[in-house]
């Protein structure tokens, strides 16, 4: 089974683990939550940080629990593993995302949780793993559960939160920035693939 290798030897996840540490710090602090928590209409009066800091803030601790779990799970080995992708990823996703829902998903007007960068993670990761070994049936499992999650958020309308319990009960999975974080990791994906056929590429033999 092809798990992630050298984890034990790559560098220290300090970035996911600091960004789990930060979620924690905020439940702790209610007063926090309102301040930083991704609020459309604050976004609008020019508090464009919650765009970033909106992702540390979870509705419960229960809520906390799992997305800081998994992304201290995802941290050690994606960050051992990938350390570029997963230290922007954590700088770089979280704006992404908040820029999608902005643009497409007007309707929703507060956002908080790691989910949607878990899932961006998870994604690469997954898919690196994938392209390591093509018979390995591990990654191609783990993608296909990713994208049995984002199906039955869809035909669930996004309500709800399914094992979660959030302490607000108006409060509904975000499956576009769930999407948000697919694409971010597809581009990046891309990006690396065609960068990598960049410098393998053979230099045309000197001209006589």
């Amino acid at each position: 089974m092809g798990l992630p290798r050298s984890t034990s030897t790559g560098p220290w996840p300090w970035a996911a683990w600091s960004a789990v540490l930060a979620a924690v710090i905020i439940q702790s602090i209610p007063s926090l939550r309102e301040t930083l928590i991704y609020d459309r209409s604050a976004l609008t009066d020019g508090q464009l940080w919650r765009g970033w800091t909106g992702h540390l803030v979870h509705f419960g601790w229960p809520h906390l629990v799992v997305d800081a779990g998994l992304l201290a799970i995802l941290g050690w080995f994606g960050e051992r593993r990938y350390p570029a992708f997963t230290r922007w990823g954590l700088l770089l996703m979280p704006p992404f995302i908040s820029a999608a829902l902005w643009w497409f998903d007007p309707a929703m007007q507060r956002y908080g949780g790691l989910s949607a960068v878990n899932l961006g993670l998870l994604l690469y990761v997954a898919a690196q793993g994938w392209r390591r070994d093509w018979t390995d049936w591990f990654w191609p499992a783990v993608i296909a559960i990713y994208i049995g999650e984002l199906v039955f958020e869809y035909y669930r309308g996004g309500h709800g939160g399914g094992a979660i319990r959030f302490d607000d009960a108006s409060v509904k999975v975000a499956t576009g920035a769930h999407l948000a974080s697919t694409a971010y990791a597809l581009l990046v994906l891309v990006f690396a693939r065609l960068a990598q056929r960049t410098q393998t590429r053979p230099l045309p033999p000197p001209s006589s």
